[in-house]
């Protein structure tokens, strides 16, 4: 894929490293320069920032069945601290441009599920995510993790790609407020619509719409460092247009405001920041959950945990590095064994900083998408996570409106990926499609890959394809029909 700002070279046509960084990291070999690599990771924190406020949000304001809540500040320090430390790990051994932090969707089924409906105290639950963690670790360490990279065909990598490009694409767009919920109450079969009432009537949109089009037009002008250019120029547009005419934020005393910034209002903060409180480090009870709900209960939530972070991971990973042309033909990426590691780790690492599983960021794509190709990136966006426990209200001047252009653009040039899918084969087309459009549709990339595989195994046996799909097809295609079955089997369970 040809990307803004980096002409991709013959590997006997790119100059020799020259400098210990240039070579740890393969710089120069990839294709990428320092200057680029730094730019790229400052896109991806920006890209990423808002989990730093969004984490806090879901897990910090939910009580547990002893009256608990984690609290807002001290959320938000770990999952900077979290995000932070692991991104810069993962940059320094994998070496890939992909940001770790607090998983979207895995947060909200721990606070929803674990501690809301099954009753867990706080620590207890982020104990069940430190065991799946460990179980991650375990399988990325034993080899089985790569063994199923390489056992899903092309076709269905191409479409987890694809997928992942629709699936950020529908976050920066519902994010700016351009795509919204239809209230139930409005007495009408369509879910979303365009703006308010199919209009662009608020001021955050309008700056999304305008930071689309700068980021668009240089992408189309090929202007390096088009889309950090495209996130700064964004950004003091907002600034601007909150000083002349302020909207506020999404919601004011606990009641939305339709026109308001989402998460982030883009104004100077009163004061840059103070010490972080990291309270919540290693607030774990890894094995509380066993006694209260049942060994066969807590089975099945770490069961689904587990699936939901494996698959989440793979999708994200095969998908950022097909979009850096850092994958193979098979779209493996090299040294996978060493990622899925520290990948897993991260999920250990999230439950005993109380902040859930940490994984690879689908956001990182906008960093890729400036041209990040190293692990370089991924330090500079590490810092800058650190440096956000100290600095909280600083980041907060760029609000999601002025980072989602660049989702959406990224999401586009992920889009070519579907040219490399083989649509003449329905038994192939199918499965592919539904991967596609599932994980925008319920916001899951697991969902997406759950949905592929068990039809894509379903398809190849009609097909009279069955002895051509690797083994290890249908036993996960049989894993996830019991992850979509795991409501039922909870309930149950607890009845039984």
């Amino acid at each position: 894929m040809t990307q803004p700002d980096v002409e991709q070279q013959p590997l006997t046509e790119r100059p020799e490293p020259t400098n210990f960084l240039d070579r740890y990291f393969h710089i120069s070999e990839r294709g990428s320069s320092i200057t680029t690599e730094l730019r790229g990771g400052v896109v991806t924190f920006f890209a990423m920032a808002y989990i730093v406020i969004l984490n806090p949000l879901i897990l910090g304001t939910v009580a547990d069945h002893e009256g608990t809540t984690l609290g807002i500040a001290p959320v938000a320090a770990a999952t900077a601290f979290a995000a932070g430390l692991l991104t810069i790990l993962f940059g320094i051994i994998a070496r890939y441009p992909f940001g770790l932090a607090a998983g979207l969707g895995i947060n909200t089924l721990v606070a929803v599920t674990f501690v809301a409906h099954e009753g867990l105290t706080w620590p207890e639950a982020m104990g069940l995510v430190v065991i799946n963690g460990i179980i991650i670790v375990i399988l990325a360490v034993s080899g089985f993790r790569e063994m199923v990279f390489h056992a899903i065909p092309s076709d269905m990598k191409s479409a987890m790609t694809v997928g992942i490009g629709m699936f950020i694409t529908i976050i920066g767009l519902v994010g700016a407020g351009f795509v919204r919920r239809v209230p139930d109450i409005a007495g009408t079969t369509v879910p979303v619509g365009l703006g308010i009432n199919g209009s662009i009537a608020s001021l955050p949109t309008l700056v999304f719409c305008v930071g689309l089009l700068i980021c668009g037009i240089l992408v189309v002008r090929k202007v390096p460092g088009g889309l950090f250019i495209g996130i700064v120029a964004t950004t003091i547009l907002a600034l601007i247009v909150e000083a002349v005419k302020p909207s506020g934020p999404s919601f004011v005393d606990g009641e939305p405001n339709p026109t308001g910034w989402n998460l982030a209002v883009p104004t100077a903060p009163e004061s840059i920041g103070g010490l972080p409180d990291l309270s919540l480090l290693g607030n774990v009870d890894l094995f509380g959950a066993f006694p209260r709900i049942g060994f066969l209960s807590v089975t099945m939530l770490v069961f689904t945990l587990l699936l939901a972070n494996f698959f989440d991971a793979m999708g994200t990973m095969t998908g950022l590095g097909k979009q850096a042309g850092l994958a193979d033909k098979d779209g493996v990426l090299p040294d996978m064994k060493r990622a899925l590691v520290v990948e897993g780790a991260g999920a250990v690492v999230g439950g005993a900083f109380s902040v859930s599983s940490n994984t690879v960021y689908v956001d990182s794509a906008a960093g890729i998408g400036d041209g990040a190709r190293t692990g370089l990136a991924n330090i500079v966006t590490g810092v800058l996570f650190l440096a956000a426990m100290f600095l909280t209200p600083l980041y907060e001047i760029v609000p999601l409106e002025a980072a989602a252009p660049v989702l959406v653009v990224v999401g586009a040039m992920m889009m070519s990926q579907v040219t490399d899918i083989n649509w003449q084969r329905f038994d192939v087309a199918l499965p592919a499609f539904l991967t596609i459009v599932t994980m925008p549709f319920t916001y899951s990339i697991a969902n997406g890959i759950g949905v592929g595989f068990v039809t894509f195994a379903i398809m190849g046996l009609a097909a009279g394809r069955g002895k051509q799909i690797h083994p290890l097809m249908y036993i996960i295609a049989a894993l996830f029909l019991l992850f979509f079955a795991a409501g039922p089997v909870q309930s149950a369970l607890a009845g039984a």
